[in-house]
């Protein structure tokens, strides 16, 4: 069943009535097919012309929906032979990141990403993707095995931002994500990143320091997120539609910015609404990049991710 998002509510209303009237004619003598495939055509022309027209706050919660796919997803539907590999050697084990070796159409590749959680246990047991030092260490620990073995490295982002707590800030929160982004920008293999939903702070730039990023159609990458922002300059969340259209969050903005590389499409309606056909699609663009960076030296690599990154701004 379809969460539907505030905005959305007329999509909704047609979508019950159509149910309803489906529910009519399993009953009924009276033919009414044709009354149902026009409400249909209705449904479908006011689900894309509202996806068209998307607010950056709007697209911040099609980001947020909690059907949306999140890392177990893809690794199902895209990826092959995950061997998960856990712990920083250092103090234990972040399940808000998730690595380990996988394949992607035969190619080995270290696969690194976020892990939000769908439901209530699996949120709490994932800490809602937020990543604590632990984490970020075992992300670049990973790497360094990746440069090893001379496997490329894939990275999905999705996160609200790194976890704030004291406990992360006593065992070095900023210092594990400083180190995060250095190895990122070290790796002697090809590395692509994707920001499949939200892309909040040091939190993803730590897992997307790459020389090719990737974000899906309606996913969002900013420094800190539109409440946040709206917290510290008008001292009132409230003002996070103002804040999300201040700081071009959107995929669309930062392709224009040169923050990102490519936008990968979802299907009409987001992501959460047809999930196998966004894991097909997204698996098809890192394909594509991987295959372009493939058999270029380790200097080219460094020097790509420098360039990119010193482009941003100029």
């Amino acid at each position: 069943m379809i969460s539907y998002l505030e905005f959305e509510k007329p999509v909704a209303a047609l979508e019950a009535r159509i149910a309803e009237l489906r529910q009519t004619a399993q009953g009924g003598d009276i033919d009414i097919s044709s009354e149902i495939r026009r409400l249909e055509n209705k449904s479908a022309e006011l689900l894309a012309s509202t996806y068209k027209a998307l607010t950056p706050w709007q697209k911040t919660q099609v980001a947020r929906h909690p059907s949306r796919p999140h890392f177990k997803d893809y690794v199902e539907k895209i990826f092959t032979d995950f061997m998960p590999l856990g712990g920083d050697r250092l103090y234990g084990e972040d399940q808000a990141i998730v690595g380990g070796f996988a394949r992607l159409d035969g190619r080995r590749v270290m696969l690194i990403g976020h892990e939000k959680g769908n439901d209530t246990q699996s949120r709490i047991r994932h800490n809602f993707g937020m990543g604590k030092p632990e984490g970020y260490r075992k992300a670049i620990r990973l790497m360094e095995m990746a440069s090893r073995f001379g496997l490329p490295v894939v990275t999905l982002v999705d996160t609200s931002g790194a976890f704030p707590g004291v406990e992360a800030e006593e065992r070095g929160q900023a210092e594990a994500i400083a180190r995060s982004t250095e190895a990122c920008l070290a790796l002697g293999v090809p590395m692509v990143a994707t920001i499949v939903g939200e892309g909040g702070s040091g939190g993803a730039v730590a897992l997307a320091s790459a020389e090719r990023v990737l974000m899906l159609e309606h996913a969002v990458y900013s420094v800190i997120s539109p409440e946040g922002c709206a917290s510290i300059l008008w001292r009132t969340a409230e003002k996070a539609a103002d804040a999300a259209e201040a700081m071009k969050v959107t995929a669309q903005d930062l392709l224009a910015l040169g923050v990102i590389d490519r936008i990968v499409r979802e299907p009409v309606g987001g992501a959460h609404r047809d999930p196998a056909a966004t894991c097909a699609a997204l698996g098809k663009a890192i394909g594509e990049e991987l295959d372009a960076l493939s058999g270029r030296p380790a200097d080219e690599l460094r020097n790509l991710r420098a360039e990119r990154f010193l482009r941003i701004g100029a």
